[in-house]
């Protein structure tokens, strides 16, 4: 049986961040590495499954970013007019003073409900972005 290399890297993040990251291994029972693995896993199989669909999908883009971020709010609503065609509506929701919470049901294309997806969690401010989707049935 061979091992696998390891490799080791290094990543800036807020301290408040790690310090609740670390907080959560610990009660877990991971070490910090564990639990960026598993993470990194978790990670990688939504890309792939993201990545893998095809067809019309129906579901929900849901995302948190910061709106102290200068410009963010207007390129999140010039994102969303450009995919029209599979966006409905959207509900904004003030997490606190600086937080929000935008929820964007999606129903079309499975590469635009893609592409609208990585347009919107790429971009800097947004710090967290989830998306579940399911093929419609026929």
């Amino acid at each position: 049986m061979t091992s696998e290399v390891v490799c080791r890297f290094s990543v800036s993040a807020p301290r408040s961040l790690v310090e609740e990251f670390d907080s959560a291994t610990k009660k877990m029972g991971y070490d910090r590495s564990k639990a960026i693995q598993a993470a990194m896993r978790s990670f990688l199989s939504d890309y792939k499954w993201m990545h893998g669909i095809s067809g019309t999908v129906a579901g929900g883009l849901v995302a948190i970013y910061d709106h102290d971020i200068r410009g963010l709010d207007e390129d999140l609503t010039d994102i969303q007019h450009r995919y029209h065609d599979i966006i409905g509506l959207t509900t904004h929701i003030h997490l606190d003073e600086r937080h929000c919470l935008e929820v964007i049901p999606v129903r079309g294309d499975a590469k635009l409900v893609k592409r609208l997806t990585e347009d919107i969690m790429t971009k800097r401010g947004v710090k967290q972005s989830k998306l579940v989707a399911i093929t419609e049935a026929t």
